[in-house]
């Protein structure tokens, strides 16, 4: 029988635009540009000239390549946020930890694998603070031919809440590096780059949503601010929760979101109101002092289609007071995957491997109390009483080639010390944490549950945590000391939910479960750019299995250099590491 041409055809284009997407190309020029917000203007590191920057829009299962042009002044690097990249951590893009940055004037190539990931996650610059300004939104669609576990939506729109500084970015952060304390905080907080109605010179440009009633529309919300958890509402308006973190959620409405910095959270918006006006809006959810903090409210306008005359100003959402923990924590513990036939969940069920750390703010002193933290001292901060110190040789190339003396293995797996860790009162020896650059290695496949403990040093804080190279599943939260006999028994391992970054609330506990199957050195830190660079940062690596797909690979040829004092391979080097540490040790004679 013959099949018409035009099935033929068809057939064709199918094939062809389905490999095509398969593998998408990007360029991304990192260059400075002058930008204008809060009466004043000042030049800005982007890509391509966008603020925010550039959205990729792709499918689950394909593979991006990023052409990463660097025409800026300083070194840079960019980070695949929530891309679990399997045996890829040589382009996830962590300074000094996967990668050495890109050098001015130079060119890295990027590949992205997606595998699992579905629905919003986000890249952003992963050097310094970079990504203060440096920042894009990741479309991740269903696969062909398949949908959502929802209503498909009339429309999608991206909603990035991020900050701005009056001052440089690169200032703002070596205020912070020198003075030892907390530094300036933000200016405004944005929505899609811009401040909103109640800035100055700002009114103009806000952004604005225009719907129709009667339609639904899926906001992709992700918060990429420096410093800030926020607490997100649209007035009037209910909010149903589909997604987090590029993993789907049983819906739940509420009538406002928190979310961390790092963390993505998919809504659904029903246009079901009276035609106006409404504000959508964002402030700061901090435990800080009152005034310490940027106490400010970012807007857009959700605008209805119609003939009417608008509230003026437009309606405004309820928000929660800016320290209202109970309100973050609550919504925190309901998320739930949605764990059905099409949606398998994998929680690890028989751990061999069980992690404590402490997250704590910590002071170190500095020679004749010459520093703006307490007492003259400079403000750390730690996973089990370590200060993370960043190597100048980045510590994937370390390990795989075995370069000695860059990083030690004996990271702890619990704190030195247990005491009541949410109380006021603390051993003041804890509070002064040890500098230095230790790893964690984790063996091929080994199952993790790993409880994050909040402390009361320095009074505490929240934490949003972020995993490089994998998901989890957050099997457990709660306020105050965890304990061992008692809150396992309340875990969740029904329906937990899928997250690549999780807020640990300030002086409580959160456990999470994940199983090490993806080889390489992998980035732990708070997603907090200060409490990052203060030291609240660690590192796994997850050592090679027998197969060779459980292996890591070689570099890709063209990674940015470093610029180091070579070292010869030999065994007495390897060794050095441990034994069967070094991915390359069959080929050292």
């Amino acid at each position: 029988m013959k099949v018409p041409t035009y099935h033929l055809l068809g057939f064709f284009l199918f094939f062809f635009f389905y490999h095509r997407r398969a593998w998408a190309h990007y360029k991304f020029v990192v260059k400075e540009v002058p930008c204008t917000r809060l009466c004043s203007t000042k030049n800005i590191l982007t890509v391509n000239g966008q603020f925010p920057g550039p959205t990729l829009y792709v499918h689950k299962g394909d593979t991006i390549i990023v052409d990463v042009y660097n025409r800026g002044k300083y070194n840079f690097t960019i980070h695949w946020h929530g891309v679990t990249q399997p045996r890829n951590p040589w382009t996830d893009g962590p300074e000094y930890i996967t990668q050495c940055p890109i050098q001015p004037g130079a060119k890295f190539r990027q590949k992205i694998i997606l595998t699992t990931e579905e629905g919003t996650l986000w890249w952003h610059a992963h050097s310094d603070w970079t990504r203060a300004t440096v920042y894009g939104a990741m479309i991740i669609y269903p696969k062909w031919g398949t949908t959502y576990p929802f209503p498909k939506p009339d429309a999608e729109i991206p909603i990035i809440l991020g900050d701005w500084w009056k001052q440089d970015i690169k200032e703002v952060l070596d205020e912070l590096l020198l003075s030892g304390g907390e530094g300036n905080y933000s200016d405004a907080f944005t929505i899609n780059g811009q401040p909103g109605d109640l800035y100055p010179c700002s009114k103009q440009d806000t952004f604005r949503l225009k719907v129709e009633r009667g339609l639904t529309y899926l906001l992709r919300i992700i918060n990429s601010a420096v410093q800030d958890m926020l607490f997100f509402a649209i007035a009037d308006h209910n909010l149903t929760v589909v997604g987090s973190d590029a993993s789907y959620l049983k819906p739940f409405k509420r009538s406002f979101i928190v979310i961390s910095p790092g963390q993505t959270i998919d809504v659904l918006l029903e246009a079901n109101q009276n035609p106006n006006h409404y504000y959508m809006a964002a402030k700061s959810y901090t435990v800080a002092a009152e005034g310490v903090f940027d106490n400010t409210t970012t807007t857009a306008i959700v605008e209805y289609s119609g003939n009417y005359t608008p509230s003026s100003p437009p309606l405004f959402p309820y928000l929660p007071y800016y320290n209202d923990t109970l309100a973050s924590v609550n919504f925190t513990a309901s998320l739930r995957s949605l764990a059905d036939k099409e949606h398998p969940i994998d929680v690890p069920m028989e751990i061999n491997t069980y992690l404590f750390y402490t997250l704590s703010m910590n002071t170190f002193p500095c020679p004749n109390n010459s520093c703006s933290g307490p007492n003259g001292t400079r403000l750390l901060a730690s996973v089990n009483n370590i200060s993370f110190v960043n190597p100048e040789i980045d510590i994937l190339e370390a390990y795989y080639y075995c370069i000695p003396g860059v990083f030690g293995i004996r990271f702890p797996d619990f704190p030195p010390l247990f005491y009541n860790f949410t109380e006021e009162y603390y051993p003041l020896s804890y509070e002064i944490p040890t500098r230095g650059t230790e790893v964690k290695i984790l063996d091929y496949n080994s199952t993790v549950e790993l409880v994050f403990q909040g402390t009361s040093l320095l009074l505490g804080s929240d934490h949003p945590m972020h995993l490089h190279g994998f998901s989890f599943y957050v099997v457990g939260v709660g306020l105050g000391n965890f304990d061992n006999e008692k809150d396992p028994l309340t875990y969740n391992l029904v329906d937990p939910p899928l997250q690549n970054t999780i807020i640990v609330p300030v002086k409580g506990w959160l456990t999470i479960r994940f199983k090490a199957n993806n080889p390489g050195v992998w980035y732990m830190h708070c997603h907090f750019d200060r409490h990052m660079v203060w030291g609240m940062d660690a590192v796994f690596i997850v050592k090679n299995g027998k197969s060779p797909e459980a292996k890591l690979p070689p570099p890709p040829n063209d990674m940015p250099p470093c610029y180091y004092k070579a070292v010869p391979i030999t065994s007495k080097v390897a060794n050095s590491l441990g034994p069967d540490i070094c991915p390359i040790r069959m080929e050292i004679k």
